[in-house]
């Protein structure tokens, strides 16, 4: 995953994520392949995004935890930098499943 935290983020600093819109990307295929699409500003130029995604738990909830990573000694033109992307969150087996983004709900879906 591109957006996987890196063994080079021990040295950056962690910053926030401007996330505008959320939601659900089903693919139709079988099983059913999920993304999670995003969209909204990082805090400026320099600024990486990151996402962990969770394993789903016993009450089938996926939590996705999405922020920033930058480089404390760098100068950076402070202006938003937008993005769109999409997260893929794999495939699950039969069950529905709802997945939380920072804390808040992104979707559901059944599989």
């Amino acid at each position: 995953m591109p957006y996987a935290p890196q063994p080079s983020d021990t040295n950056l600093s962690r910053g926030n994520v401007f996330i505008e819109e959320k939601g659900l990307v089903i693919r139709e295929s079988y099983p059913p392949q999920i993304a999670l699409g995003l969209s909204g500003n990082l805090p400026n130029p320099c600024h990486e995004l990151r996402a962990v995604v969770s394993e789903p738990d016993a009450e089938k909830k996926i939590s996705v935890e999405v922020y920033t990573v930058v480089d404390p000694n760098v100068m950076c033109t402070q202006v938003l930098k937008p993005f769109t992307e999409n997260i893929e969150l794999g495939t699950f087996s039969s069950g529905h499943y709802s997945v939380w983004v920072n804390g808040e709900l992104a979707g559901e879906f059944d599989s």
